[in-house]
């Protein structure tokens, strides 16, 4: 458990009756400055005594390693929990913003061939307070390293956050509110989950949605993503619709350029076709390289020919600028310094 699976009320609890300025302080300092409780010195030194050994207000996640790449400024952290699960967070500065990439589950459960967490296989969910802890361990990071201040956030990490819903949620309301992060600060990815899309469309927070799409057809999206089987495109299409109704808030397909698998012209028009259907925004990801995935990502040339094609058929695309790639923090490769397919009892197996 961490300290930041405590409510606002749990955390009035552990101080008993103490007026509602010291929740207010202890909850700033724990929250905001990553301090341990005794080191709260505005509150008295009897209180910071007694939370000293509050095991309520420990930190979830013990730092194995850090890795960097980008000339420092993009930052790759290993954590274990308690239990032996190990997860990844990466965080990135650009010019004028910080944005940290969060994970929601130790491994996944998706199976998509070309990812290295979904090589893994899973281990466990995270808690909400596991995952607001990366974010609260980033901003203070990035205010440590003279970033700019931290102000995205994005559910891209290891795992399918829409299969940990309810922890997801709570996080992002968490960050919300103590951390003072914008919901349309925040991004959460999917493979097409269409139930929680439907779920989160309901929610009232307009956070911004990316579905990990890498085929226009069902057939190629059977064999790359393997929850398609279950959620057609057709349904997972209608789904983000009624997300975008809802929400207002633009959608965006995540497309993996593999060569000579999903990077043909055909493979375009068919996803400029569906972009057109939800006025989605396409962002594309040259395919980086993962230990149990032998196909290569899109050469240079085929990535401009795929956007050029795109551009004629009036989609709006970018192509993403791919942070971390030597220090294996990239999209789809967080793997947790684990070897794909090893679990046991439901926790990951560190590699020898």
């Amino acid at each position: 458990m961490s300290r930041f699976d405590l409510d606002r009320e749990e955390l009035a609890g552990l101080l008993d009756k103490e007026p509602a300025y010291r929740v207010d302080q202890l909850a700033h300092a724990l929250y905001r400055e990553l301090k341990e409780p005794g080191e709260v010195t505005t509150l008295p030194a009897s209180l910071r005594q007694r939370l000293a050994g509050a095991k309520e207000l420990e930190l979830a996640l013990r730092l194995v390693a850090t890795s960097e790449a980008d000339d420092a400024k993009t930052v790759k952290w290993l954590f274990e929990a308690g239990d032996g699960a190990r997860v990844e967070t990466v965080l990135m500065a650009y010019p004028r913003r910080a944005t940290v990439c969060v994970s929601s589950q130790a491994g996944c459960a998706m199976g998509c061939t070309f990812c290295a967490t979904g090589q893994l296989g899973f281990a466990r969910h995270l808690s909400r307070g596991e995952i607001v802890e990366q974010v609260a361990r980033a901003v203070a990071e990035a205010a440590a390293r003279g970033f700019p201040r931290l102000s995205n956030v994005v559910f891209m990490g290891m795992g399918e956050p829409l299969a940990n819903y309810g922890p997801v949620l709570g996080a992002v309301r968490r960050l919300n509110g103590d951390l003072g992060i914008g919901a349309r600060a925040m991004t959460i990815s999917t493979v097409g989950i269409v139930p929680g899309i439907r779920r989160l469309a309901g929610e009232g927070m307009q956070v911004n949605l990316a579905v990990s799409l890498h085929a226009g057809n069902d057939a190629l999206r059977d064999r790359l993503v393997p929850i398609n089987r279950r959620y057609r495109l057709a349904e997972l299409v209608a789904a983000c619709r009624e997300y975008r109704q809802a929400t207002g808030r633009r959608i965006s397909f995540e497309w993996a350029l593999i060569s000579e698998v999903n990077d043909r012209p055909s493979d375009a028009d068919e996803l400029a076709e569906l972009a057109a259907e939800v006025g989605a925004h396409v962002n594309l990801i040259p395919l980086n390289p993962t230990p149990g995935y032998g196909v290569p990502g899109s050469p240079p040339e085929a990535v401009s020919r795929f956007v050029r094609h795109l551009e004629a058929a009036g989609t709006n695309v970018t192509v993403r600028d791919t942070r971390g790639r030597e220090s294996a923090a990239a999209c789809g490769q967080l793997a947790a310094g684990l070897v794909p397919g090893r679990l046991r009892r439901g926790l990951a197996v560190a590699s020898a």
